[in-house]
């Protein structure tokens, strides 16, 4: 790709027109920086939530939260949206603030290659190439289906489809369906397709726990008070968050603590599951929180049907139309149905990131992946991930984390412009490395390490890389700032490398002895420092485009 000349070049390029690459776009855009392009691989935007739009999708994250504090929507449906409804938000914030101009859909990025002399990114992509000085990857961990590999798969006669892949044009209507896994878009898939066919079985290796899912449809009064009260909608908001920040030292600290929710899940499977034996197998062996807590209310009343059953083995081989489970259980049906998550250990897109060494991502997180702050990683200068290692959460909405990452970013292209010059900016091995250990000891406590579970927060050597073991506030104070002593300064060829010994930014200190965190103020006020944070989707389009 390198020593062509006539490429277009851009301040930053964005991969990903999801959440965090439509919030980037906008973080770019009040920073007053409109040299950027948003390369996304599909035909629209929107992500996660255009990939899967299978029966009954939705988000188990409230709506009120489950949105940008600087893009509140005063008109969400119900307490839970579905899919089509954070669609259609993302569209509309793609449309309000300016956004149509920047991206550009059907590209692909194939591969894209750190050039140490001309410090930016040569990046090539299914529409051309083009060259970038900083590359900000939104891909997000939902993005690559993952399929087992299943002996006798591909001698199946019937339909088989991922749920994040889900074919509209088949009718599930009057066919035997299998549907394989029991994670959060399975639990959700079941109930909604359970009315249509004749026989549904699900294989379940290792059973969820499950909290109903208090949904309603919110009231034409309620929209219209956050309409024209929008402090009753930041306060809606702030409770939201509140609640789900006083939760975390149970999942983070205190895995005991969560006895009491336990009995409340079980209640709530007795008074659907009357049938000792389906009860007995659907009951975990595990803590609950080890694997992400479930919601819904449909979802136990759905195999208490009397043409659903339930297989508690793996799937292990497939003979014909004919699917075996690991218990030696046979079961013959028409259609495949996948409901086994997604590569979030393994990201496919680290494989296309080449860095200043000539390796790629994916060979330098072969023993697990691992950044500074959630975002930038050694070797690979001026890149950085929103969604990255260890910022996931297993009780709260990742806006709010996206939201904190925004801050870093936009604080590390500030940096970047005071340095001045052909720039760049190299994370340090040995903050990386500080950084991951600290998060690693806090992780240590977590019912994700203790619960006695194996989940997809694990990698292939047992390490939980995916979760941040503290508050979202606490993350926000510790992304709010690049500290400029963790990065090497790296100009042109010909100049040396800086090592800057300045003392840690404010706000950015070392997680493992940060201090007793105040109480941090509700995300919608916090997320950003603009007077007009709050005010109504609609009405920041003009002043935002």
């Amino acid at each position: 790709m390198g020593g062509r000349e006539g490429r277009e070049h851009v301040r930053v390029a964005v991969i990903g027109s999801g959440f965090g690459g439509l919030g980037a776009a906008v973080r770019l855009r009040r920073e007053g920086i409109t040299d950027f392009v948003v390369l996304e691989r599909a035909d629209s935007v929107g992500g996660t939530w255009r990939d899967n739009s299978y029966p009954g999708c939705a988000c188990d994250v409230p709506s009120h939260l489950y949105s940008f504090s600087f893009a509140p929507n005063p008109d969400w449906p119900r307490t839970f949206s579905g899919q089509p409804a954070i669609r259609e938000y993302l569209e509309h914030v793609a449309d309000t603030f300016g956004l149509r101009r920047h991206i550009r859909l059907d590209s692909e990025v194939l591969m894209m290659r750190w050039d140490a002399d001309a410090l930016h990114w040569e990046i090539e992509t299914a529409q051309g190439e083009l060259t970038a000085d900083v590359v900000v990857s939104a891909t997000g961990p939902l993005s690559e289906p993952k399929l087992p590999e299943v002996p006798g798969l591909a001698g199946f006669p019937g339909k088989v489809f991922h749920s994040a892949r889900w074919d509209h044009d088949y009718d599930l209507a009057g066919k035997r369906v299998a549907v394989i896994g029991t994670g959060a878009s399975a639990i959700q898939i079941v109930p909604a397709i359970a009315p249509d066919v004749e026989r549904l079985t699900l294989f379940q290796r290792t059973p969820p726990w499950v909290m109903p899912r208090t949904d309603r449809a919110i009231s034409t009064v309620e929209r219209w008070l956050h309409r024209q009260l929008p402090f009753t909608r930041a306060a809606r908001r702030g409770l939201l968050w509140g609640i789900r920040e006083l939760q975390v030292s149970a999942f983070t600290k205190r895995p005991n603590q969560l006895g009491l929710i336990e009995a409340l899940a079980k209640a709530n499977m007795a008074r659907s599951i009357k049938d000792p034996a389906l009860r007995a197998k659907l009951t975990p062996s595990y803590r609950i929180g080890c694997k992400r807590i479930l919601l819904s209310s449909e979802y136990y009343p759905a195999l208490a049907l009397p043409h659903v059953d339930l297989v508690a083995s793996g799937l292990k081989e497939i003979r014909g139309s004919v699917l075996v489970a690991a218990d030696g259980t046979e079961t013959e049906v028409d259609a495949i149905v996948f409901g086994t998550g997604f590569h979030v250990t393994d990201m496919p897109i680290a494989d296309r990131v080449v860095g200043a060494e000539g390796s790629t991502l994916a060979e330098q997180w072969k023993d697990g992946m691992q950044s500074l702050r959630g975002a930038t990683a050694a070797g690979f200068p001026n890149w950085m991930t929103i969604i990255g290692p260890n910022t996931g959460l297993g009780n709260s909405s990742m806006i709010l984390m996206i939201e904190s990452q925004l801050n870093y970013m936009a604080d590390y292209l500030r940096q970047l412009g005071m340095l001045g010059g052909k720039v760049a900016l190299a994370a340090r091995p040995s903050a990386v490395n500080k950084w991951n250990r600290q998060v690693q000891a806090r992780m240590e406590r977590t019912v994700w390490n203790t619960g006695g579970c194996t989940s997809w927060y694990l990698d292939a050597n047992g390490r939980n890389t995916t979760v941040w073991p503290g508050t979202t506030g606490e993350f926000r104070r510790e992304t709010r700032s690049v500290d400029l002593a963790e990065y090497e300064v790296v100009r042109a060829p010909g100049r040396e490398r800086t090592r800057i010994a300045a003392a840690p930014v404010s706000g950015a200190a070392p997680v493992a002895n940060a201090p007793t965190p105040a109480p941090a103020p509700a995300p919608e006020t916090a997320a950003t420092p603009d007077p007009d944070t709050a005010a109504p989707l609609a009405a920041r389009a003009e002043g935002a485009a």
